[in-house]
């Protein structure tokens, strides 16, 4: 059974609770970077169960995202109040072959758009946290939600590399 968006909202925020959004976002690659060190690429792209991405598909993602929270963040500060369209990532992920993506190079990839992203944040007055985008599906988003509902996405999306890396070393 899919989640709501309510449901979505309320498990993402969960995980980053009673922690700084940006400090979880800042070590964020360094993480994966160190999770995935020393295995084998092919053991990354092994998925762990039928229909559940493999490690290698889990970072193609969140490259993929990291590029897409850049755009939604920018849109919002630049016409507060825009719309902000939803995606469906198993669709990116079969048109993106993320089955077949290089799970460094996806981590990497991620790590250079995330640092842009953090630091576009880190230069933002009081007033642009408060700006917000009409989300087509979760509904009113500020730059301050946004920013920890990435937090929560990294962490969740995090366990799930670190419960494959985990199992696949045992």
């Amino acid at each position: 059974m899919q989640e709501t968006p309510q449901e979505y909202i309320k498990r993402i925020l969960g995980n980053v609770e009673g922690q700084n959004p940006l400090k979880v976002q800042a070590g964020t690659a360094k993480k994966l970077e160190r999770l995935i060190k020393g295995v084998p690429a092919s053991r990354l792209r092994k998925r762990p169960a039928p229909g559940k991405w493999s490690v290698g598909e889990i970072l193609a993602h969140l490259a993929d995202s990291e590029i897409v929270i850049g755009w939604r963040l920018r849109q919002v500060l630049g016409a507060p109040g825009t719309p902000i369209q939803g995606y469906d990532q198993d669709s990116w992920a079969a048109a993106g072959h993320y089955e077949k993506r290089d799970p460094r190079k996806s981590t990497e990839q991620f790590r250079v758009v995330r640092e842009a992203n953090l630091a576009l944040l880190k230069s933002l007055s009081p007033e642009q946290w408060k700006h917000h985008g009409m989300h087509a599906e979760r509904g009113v988003e500020t730059i301050e939600l946004i920013v920890r509902m990435i937090a929560g996405h990294d962490l969740n999306h995090t366990k799930q590399v670190e419960r494959i890396v985990g199992a696949k070393k045992k």
